[in-house]
């Protein structure tokens, strides 16, 4: 992988309520050597999830009680803060933004409910485009027994809106169509009743989906393709997110990423803290199981992967701190390159490459 000669910052959104952090904490990046330098905080309630805009210079989106907070990404990498718009429900769990930048899906854990805002011109969180509610029962009391709205993304092409429910086993399918004034459902994915589908994600090409279960401890694997009507999806593989067989310890799949270059998956496993390791064939979208490694923390909560590919950061949620590896792909491992970082109930981590 080709060594990274772009500026980056890395924003760390955190819980609030306890006092101990503002919200985002901003850190310089050494992309080469894998590291963090602390710059400073921002402050917004309980930012549980980040996303940036994909044009340069980026606009860094930000979850907070009181919606979701646009702020400008400075030339030496500060926030200026923008502007907010509510929800109309619960504060959201996860953020995601269409590839022409027109849209910031919202998912709802607390509420099942899932989010579509309009984006300014100027990067600004405009109103509220469509909103719906999920309904219907789980079947592990608490746990997954109600709605829960985990993860909600546009398709590579633009065409379609899927939102993941771990509450209700399902992945909805909704047709977008810019000039209705509502989604539409077309299809949805029915899955292994208690297995609790988590996050997906596309790959670069469009041609396959990676699902996480919670629950279930594993990936699916789909072949994708858009059609008119609804996509043309198969299950092509179903693979463990954990070596571990003890089901007494209690294993949560948490976080997937791709490496840039496509070749490598990686997912993190809360209640045994590791992050597991795969091989992915670029022709055929399936994985190989390398290795599952400790990360030395409690409750990697979210994964990012370094601009160049070569480094690995974790959120340790409940251990209050920051971990961070070198990854060597020919022999499958995780290498720990320097000393956690503290940094109080981190949620998720956000690279941005700075103009």
């Amino acid at each position: 992988m080709a060594a990274s000669k772009e500026r980056y910052m890395a924003y760390v959104g955190s819980y609030s309520y306890t006092g101990k952090a503002k919200g985002i904490t901003c850190y310089d990046v050494d992309v080469k050597e894998g590291r963090f330098v602390y710059r400073t905080e921002v402050e917004v309630d309980n930012s549980s999830y980040l996303i940036c805009s994909h044009k340069t210079p980026s606009i860094l989106y930000s979850i907070a009680d009181e919606g979701v907070v646009a702020f400008r990404v400075l030339p030496n990498g500060t926030l200026s803060r923008m502007n907010s718009k509510k929800i109309n429900g619960m504060r959201g769990c996860h953020l995601s933004i269409s590839k022409d930048d027109r849209h910031i899906c919202v998912s709802g854990y607390h509420d099942g409910k899932g989010t579509i805002l309009d984006v300014d011109p100027d990067g600004r969180v405009g109103d509220i485009k469509y909103q719906f509610y999920n309904r219907g029962y789980g079947s592990v009391a608490d746990r997954t027994y109600r709605p829960h709205v985990t993860c909600t993304r546009f398709t590579p092409q633009g065409d379609y809106v899927f939102s993941a429910d771990s509450g209700i086993d399902q992945v909805r399918i909704f047709k977008y169509d810019p000039h209705d004034e509502s989604l539409r459902q077309v299809d949805a994915l029915r899955l292994e009743r208690g297995s609790s589908p988590r996050f997906f994600r596309f790959s670069a090409d469009g041609r396959f989906m990676y699902l996480i279960y919670e629950v279930k401890n594993a990936i699916d694997v789909y072949s994708y393709k858009d059609s008119s009507r609804a996509p043309i999806m198969e299950r092509i593989q179903t693979i463990s997110t954990t070596l571990n067989k003890d089901d007494s310890l209690l294993t949560a799949a948490c976080a997937i990423r791709l490496t840039p270059d496509q070749t490598h998956v990686l997912v993190s496993n809360a209640g045994e803290n590791t992050v597991t390791m795969y091989e992915r064939d670029p022709d055929t979208g399936l994985l190989k199981l390398r290795s599952s490694l400790p990360i030395s923390g409690d409750y990697p909560k979210d994964i990012s992967i370094f601009p160049d590919g070569r480094h690995l950061a974790v959120a340790n949620h409940q251990s209050n701190e920051l971990s961070f590896f070198t990854i060597d792909y020919e022999r499958g491992l995780l290498i720990m390159n320097q000393r956690n970082i503290e940094v109080n109930q981190p949620n998720c981590i956000r690279f941005v490459r700075i103009s």
